[in-house]
C-alpha cells in the first residue's frame, strides 16, 4: 500500500506480486507508456542509478506526471483558450514526437531510438513532464506520424483529475507517407486532400485514437487555393461533427501565400457568418463553437493587426513555430543570423534566461494572447521552454518591440528558409 508518498517508479525485486496495482501498467517491456529516465527528479531529487536495484520491472502511469516539478507561470501568461479559463499559454505540439523524421535543426540527433516502441515510450515521457510542468493543450495531427496514437496511450493512462486538465487539438487534411522513413528518396513526407471524404476517414481515424479527448479539430494548412472554406460538402462534415461530437472547429494557416487578408477572408466568409451583432473591426461575427481557433506561424509585422482582429471576433489564436524550427536558437549556426542571435542571446542575459525561452516569452506576450506552442522532442528542451512561463511576467515591453523589430522576416522570406530546411 502507498500512501501519501509521490513515486516515479514501483519495483517489484522479489519475483511477480501476488496483486499489481490497478493503475499500473504491466510488464514494461517493448511497448512502454512511461519509461522511466534516470535523469528524472521526484520532488528536486535526481534518481541516481546507485538508487536502484536491479531493472524496474513494473511503472506506475499515472504518478509519472508529479515527476517534474510546476513551472512558475506569470499570469501574464495565462488567458482563455477554447473558452478555458487560466490556461497556460504555452502548449505542446507533437510534429516532433510522432514520427522519425522531421526539419528542426538537430532533431535526428535528439532521438536516443527511432523505433515505434521507442518513440513511443519517449513521448509518454515528454508528455507526462508536460502536464507535471502545468502545460495542459497538446497539439497532433494526422499527418504526424504515429502522434495522435501515442497522444491516446497516454491520455488513456492518465488518473482521472490529471486527465481533467488537458485539452487536446488535432488536425486532417494532411496524410503520413513517409512509411517511419527519414530518407524517403526526394517523396513527400505527408501530402494534403481538403476533401470531403478525406475528411470523413481522418476524422474517424483521429476519433479511434483520441475518442472523447478531442475538444479541437482545425483544418490542416487551409489556402485559398484550396478552396476548402468554400466547398459546401467539407463544411457540411465539419457541423455535422460539431453537432454529433460536440468537437470544435478550427484551421491553420501555412505558407507566403497565406496573407492577412485570407484570414480576414474565413473569419467574414459565408460559412462562418452567425448574423450576430458585429464585433470589433471584424464585420461579421463568428461562431466560436464552430471555427474557434486559427493556428499558424506570425513570421512579420503585418499579421498582428489581423490576430488582434480574430481575437477581437472570439477566436484563439495557435501560434505554431515559435522557435522557427530551431532557427531561433542557438542552433542556428548561420553566419548570417549572427548578429540577431547576438541580440536574442544579450536579452537574454539580461533576464537570466536562455534564447528559446525568450523567443517563446515574447510571443505569448503578444495583445492577441496566443497559445504558443513548444516543439520538444526532449524533457530537457521543453523544460527549458517552460521557463517563458515565468519570464512573461518580467519581460519590458520596449525588449519584446526591439525583438519583433529586428527578428520579424517576411511571409516571402521566412517560408523560403523554411523550406530548404531538410528532413533529419
Amino acid at each position: 500500500d502507498i500512501i501519501g508518498l509521490q513515486l516515479a517508479t514501483l519495483d517489484f525485486r522479489s519475483g511477480t506480486p501476488s496483486t499489481v496495482p490497478s493503475n499500473c501498467c504491466q510488464r514494461n517491456s517493448m511497448h512502454p507508456i512511461a519509461r522511466i529516465q534516470l535523469q528524472h527528479s521526484v520532488n528536486g531529487h535526481k534518481l541516481l542509478a546507485s538508487s536502484r536495484q536491479g531493472p524496474s520491472q513494473f511503472v506506475c502511469r499515472a504518478l509519472e506526471p508529479r515527476m517534474q516539478q510546476q513551472a512558475v507561470i506569470s499570469a501574464k501568461a495565462t488567458g482563455t483558450f477554447l473558452g478555458v479559463p487560466d490556461m497556460p499559454l504555452l502548449g505542446l505540439g507533437l510534429a516532433a514526437l510522432g514520427r522519425p523524421g522531421y526539419i528542426n535543426l538537430g532533431h535526428g540527433n535528439d532521438l536516443a531510438g527511432k523505433s515505434v516502441d521507442e518513440m513511443r515510450g519517449n513521448t509518454a515521457e515528454v508528455l507526462s513532464a508536460a502536464l507535471g510542468l502545468g502545460i495542459r493543450y497538446f497539439d497532433a495531427a494526422r499527418s504526424y506520424g504515429c502522434a495522435e496514437e501515442f497522444l491516446g496511450s497516454w491520455l488513456g493512462s492518465l488518473a482521472p483529475e490529471q486527465l481533467s486538465r488537458a485539452v487536446v487539438g488535432s488536425k486532417w487534411g494532411y496524410y503520413y507517407t513517409a512509411d517511419w522513413q527519414v530518407d524517403t528518396g526526394g517523396k513527400p513526407h505527408e501530402v494534403k486532400e481538403h476533401t470531403a471524404a478525406n475528411l470523413r476517414k481522418q476524422a474517424a481515424e483521429t476519433s479511434s485514437h483520441l475518442g472523447a479527448h478531442l475538444a479541437l479539430y482545425q483544418i490542416h494548412s487551409a489556402t485559398v487555393e484550396s478552396g476548402v472554406l468554400d466547398a459546401a460538402d467539407v463544411v457540411s462534415e465539419l457541423e455535422t461533427l460539431k453537432r454529433q461530437k460536440g468537437w470544435k472547429m478550427g484551421l491553420s494557416l501555412s505558407g507566403h501565400l497565406q496573407s492577412p487578408g485570407a484570414l480576414r477572408r474565413y473569419v467574414c466568409s459565408e460559412a462562418m457568418k452567425s448574423g450576430g451583432a458585429r464585433r470589433g473591426s471584424v464585420r461579421p461575427s463568428i461562431r466560436p463553437s464552430v471555427h474557434p481557433s486559427v493556428r499558424l506561424c506570425v513570421n512579420s509585422n503585418t499579421w498582428r493587426g489581423a490576430l488582434a482582429e480574430a481575437a477581437a471576433a472570439g477566436m484563439s489564436v495557435i501560434v505554431k513555430e515559435a522557435l522557427a524550427n530551431g532557427r531561433l536558437t542557438l542552433r542556428n549556426t548561420n553566419s548570417a543570423f549572427a548578429p540577431k542571435l547576438a541580440l536574442l542571446q544579450r536579452t537574454a542575459d539580461k533576464y537570466g534566461t536562455t534564447v528559446d525561452a525568450l523567443s517563446l516569452a515574447a510571443v505569448i506576450v503578444q495583445p492577441f494572447r496566443p497559445m504558443v506552442l513548444s516543439g520538444a522532442a526532449t524533457v530537457e528542451q521543453l523544460v527549458s521552454n517552460a521557463a517563458a512561463l515565468e519570464l512573461a511576467g518580467r519581460l519590458e515591453a520596449s525588449d519584446v518591440a526591439e525583438l519583433v523589430a529586428e527578428l520579424a522576416e517576411s511571409p516571402e522570406q521566412y517560408w523560403a528558409e523554411r523550406s530548404a530546411l531538410a528532413w533529419n
